[in-house]
């Protein structure tokens, strides 16, 4: 895939011996990046382009009718300039609501990012689970009803953080974060109650693993902390069946509807991710 910076406009080399799958992974900001990672790893053929409606950043501040209004118009523009053949939605709070309206709207696959709580159940040994979440997944009711689905033997604490999500964009891009604002966000995800404790936290924000060796310094006892990323990478191998036999690797780029706080830093770390292509595609909150 080339970017064609002048026009604003990423496509594909015109003379290839097949066509390599396009896979775009959304998000409101850069917490999808630790999707981005697993997804590469799985689908090292693939085009990549990361798309962050950073104007709306963060979602958690929406109404649910404001939210799947922002989404749909959003996803309406990626998917007509990037024509992918599968879209990751890399954010909890919006694949939570949002899902099912876009797999109406559109004919191609989307693969979400729920809470995990079927495996933290699974894992758990004490019964105390806990789900790190925004306030908007923690109120939505398809959370609660995975709860009730795949975790009615475990006692589950929801803990809707407030903060943590702006903390890790903050860190991811080069700014000072203070352990005490950190820990005060996991900390009532650590409960003890008749000799037992939680022993598993489920990560039910995709910003929120960039922050893990912080937390397994920070965490009063060790517990197991469960990204979903990697289910979600074998999701997109599911779906768009085995990798292709390239000897290089697929081209990838970024794509904000912002750009503002593009800082240096920011710049750098996603270059780290293999984004070092950056685009605006302007679009208002």
């Amino acid at each position: 895939m080339q970017v064609d910076l002048l026009a604003g406009n990423c496509h594909r080399s015109a003379v290839m011996p097949q066509r390599r799958p396009t896979i775009l992974l959304f998000d409101s900001g850069l917490g999808g990046l630790t999707v981005l990672s697993e997804v590469v790893a799985s689908r090292p053929d693939a085009d990549i382009v990361y798309a962050a409606d950073d104007a709306a950043f963060p979602y958690g501040r929406l109404s649910e009718a404001a939210l799947v209004a922002r989404v749909l118009t959003v996803m309406e523009r990626l998917v007509a300039r990037f024509h992918p053949d599968l879209v990751v939605i890399a954010c909890n709070t919006a694949s939570t609501l949002v899902l099912p309206a876009l797999r109406a709207r559109f004919s191609i696959p989307f693969v979400g990012t729920v809470p995990a709580v079927k495996p933290a159940a699974a894992r758990s040994r004490s019964g105390l689970v806990s789900v790190l979440a925004t306030p908007g997944t923690v109120a939505r009711d398809y959370t609660r009803g995975l709860i009730e689905h795949y975790a009615g033997g475990c006692e589950v604490t929801l803990v809707g953080a407030t903060r943590l999500a702006g903390l890790a964009e903050a860190a991811l891009k080069g700014e000072t974060i203070a352990d005490s604002d950190v820990l005060a966000e996991i900390a009532p995800c650590f409960v003890a109650r008749d000799g037992r404790r939680t022993d598993v936290v489920a990560l039910a924000c995709t910003h929120y693993p960039l922050l893990l060796a912080r937390y397994r310094r920070l965490a009063p006892w060790p517990v197991e902390w469960i990204d979903p990323a990697p289910a979600v990478a074998r999701r997109v191998t599911q779906l768009l069946g085995p990798a292709g036999d390239w000897r290089d690797a697929g081209e990838a780029c970024a794509v904000f509807t912002a750009g503002t706080r593009l800082s240096g830093p920011a710049r750098i770390a996603l270059a780290g991710f293999g984004l070092a292509r950056i685009e605006i595609e302007a679009m208002p909150a």
